[in-house]
C-alpha cells in the first residue's frame, strides 16, 4: 500500500463544540498522523474559493456561509492509504447512513452540519492541501 497524504477539515459545527481533540484521536487510532495543522477563521470568500468545483450547486452559498461562521480546523494527514482511511474514519455524509463509530455518525448535526471534510482523491488531496499549506508546512 502507498503512503499518501490528504487534506482534512475539521468544519466549524465541530470546532464550535470543542470536538477537535476527540476528531483527531479517531485519526490517529485508525493509523493516521497529523503532519500538519492550524485553525483558521475563512471568509467566505475564502470558502467560495476553496469550494469553488461546487459553485453551480444550489448548496454552495450556504456552504460558503457555514465554512465562514467558526473557526475551521485544517489539517494534512498521512499513511497508508491515508484517503480511503480518512473517507472511512469520517463515515457517509449524511451521518443517518454513516456506520456506527465513524465522525460523522457520532458527531454530524446534519447533512449540512457534518463536522469534517476530506480528500476524495489524490489529485483533489494534492490542490486542497495546496490552497491551505506551503511544503515547508509538512513536517512527516
Amino acid at each position: 500500500m502507498a503512503i499518501e497524504r490528504t487534506l482534512s477539515i475539521i468544519k466549524p459545527d465541530a470546532t464550535r463544540r470543542n470536538l477537535t481533540g476527540r476528531i483527531n484521536a479517531k485519526f490517529e487510532d485508525a493509523g493516521l498522523r497529523i503532519i500538519a495543522q492550524k485553525r483558521l477563521h475563512l471568509t467566505k470568500a475564502q470558502a467560495g474559493q476553496f469550494y469553488a468545483v461546487h459553485a453551480e450547486r444550489p448548496f454552495y452559498d450556504e456552504l460558503c456561509t457555514f465554512m465562514a461562521s467558526e473557526p475551521v480546523v485544517v489539517q494534512v494527514l498521512e499513511g497508508e492509504s491515508a484517503i480511503a482511511k480518512n473517507r472511512e474514519v469520517m463515515g457517509a455524509t449524511n451521518p443517518a447512513n454513516a456506520d456506527d463509530g465513524t465522525i460523522r455518525k457520532e458527531f454530524a448535526l446534519s447533512v449540512g452540519e457534518n463536522s469534517v471534510h476530506g480528500s476524495d482523491a489524490p489529485e483533489t488531496a494534492a490542490v486542497e492541501i495546496a490552497f491551505f499549506f506551503s511544503g515547508l508546512e509538512l513536517v512527516g
